[in-house]
């Protein structure tokens, strides 16, 4: 069966941040995204390069394995290119890319990945993450040596093992092909998107009806909306029967920093590489905050974070009894400043017949009395005013004992009028 795809990309640079270095491509065959690194001084930089040359195998081929090599082939040869860049500029020393791509071929969706940008495929009404993310934090994750819970919050969960560009290792790319059908939407997107919004709401939104471009609006409207710490890139891809009608009319579509052309700059007797936005002259002003950082894989760092880990946790735990045993200080404190409070009152009613002055208040709190008897008269009940024997079956507050008292007397007045 022939299939078509229907594709819609967005991104928004987020809330926290001053320049986007994202990059994504919706195009004919091909659909991805890039998340860039290395601060102003180059991540959008190496986005923008590596998208722009990939997007170039955005083209049918004669069979499976040739589709397989030049997805692969544009991969390795866009980590070439930011290789060359940095060794001509080197103020873009550090810089580098995730790398998460879908190509199509007839039924088959080619998958290239690396980095902690994602690939999920929803089918049938169930959304499954294809791809793996290239960090330690996952790696502790995969060997059971933290929990889920511990590696959303993770203070290292943005350290990669795997990218493209200035790192010291080649790049290993994650790569397989599996069959797609009429019906199949894919999700590519960076982790400003899978590491703000909810599995759930996330999930509830791609097996929504919505068009792809709306899917895309929502998803960028969710992340904006549960704060968007990242910039936010989203590339989603319906599959249809290609026999289906549609007005859909494709086209290749970059967003983000790749959105951008790439100039070269005359700067006092050098070349500086520039990507033509008015933001960049603020970005270079800007302090870089850009949390995420390339370390080659060892066992050390996997201890270390670790380590981290484990002392996070403890920290968290002390911080959890000392909150909940101030919780409970503040509390007994308060209820015995109320308690002392209850035993400056006084109040006048019967005990066992007679008048008697009560120390505290006549409230109670369960099983729990704040309140005894401090004096009882020789004042009888039955022997008061009627409206006076209903006052003392109700109580009769008073400010003090010299209060309490002066009603007793009150009272033993009205008896001897009688």
């Amino acid at each position: 069966m022939s299939i078509r795809p229907i594709a819609a990309a967005g991104s928004d640079i987020g809330k926290h941040r001053s320049s986007n270095q994202d990059s994504g491509y919706a195009g004919y065959q091909l659909f991805f995204v890039a998340d860039g690194m290395g601060g102003h001084a180059g991540g959008d930089m190496a986005s923008a390069i590596s998208s722009q040359r990939i997007a170039l195998s955005d083209n049918k081929y004669e069979g499976l394995e040739e589709a397989q090599t030049e997805l692969h082939d544009s991969v390795i040869e866009a980590n070439l290119m930011l290789n060359n860049t940095v060794f001509e500029h080197p103020e873009l020393t550090g810089m580098g890319t995730t790398f998460s791509g879908l190509l199509l071929h007839e039924n088959q969706a080619i998958i290239a990945h690396i980095g902690d940008s994602r690939v999920y495929l929803c089918r049938d009404g169930v959304v499954t993450q294809i791809t793996s993310d290239h960090t330690f934090v996952q790696k502790l994750l995969d060997t059971g040596r933290i929990t889920e819970a511990e590696a959303l919050t993770h203070p290292r969960r943005s350290v990669l093992m795997r990218v493209l560009g200035d790192v010291q290792s080649e790049p290993v790319l994650d790569m397989f092909t599996l069959e797609t059908k009429p019906g199949d939407r894919w999700l590519l997107c960076s982790d400003g998107l899978s590491g703000v919004v909810p599995d759930e709401l996330l999930e509830k939104t791609l097996l929504s009806d919505l068009s792809p471009q709306e899917a895309v609006d929502v998803l960028i409207d969710e992340a904006l909306q549960f704060g968007a710490p990242d910039n936010v890139t989203v590339v989603l891809t319906d599959i249809q029967d290609a026999a289906e009608e549609t007005d859909y009319e494709p086209s290749a579509r970059f967003v983000g920093s790749s959105a951008n052309e790439i100039v070269i700059e005359e700067q006092s007797g050098s070349r500086i590489l520039r990507l033509l936005n008015p933001k960049n002259l603020v970005d270079l002003l800007t302090p870089s905050e850009d949390p995420t950082s390339y370390a080659p894989e060892s066992e050390e760092l996997l201890e270390k974070i670790l380590k981290d880990t484990q002392r996070k946790i403890r920290w968290r735990t002390v911080r959890i009894i000392a909150g909940w045993l101030l919780i409970f200080g503040i509390a007994i404190g308060a209820g015995f400043a109320a308690y002392n409070y209850t035993q400056t009152r006084f109040y006048v009613a019967e005990s066992d017949g007679k008048v008697a002055i009560y120390k505290g208040i006549r409230e109670a709190l369960g099983p729990f009395s704040f309140s005894s008897e401090y004096e009882v008269t020789d004042l009888v009940v039955d022997e008061l005013p009627a409206f006076q024997q209903t006052l003392i079956e109700r109580s009769i507050s008073a400010e003090s004992l010299t209060d309490a008292q002066r009603i007793i007397a009150e009272l033993k007045e009205s008896v001897r009028d009688e």
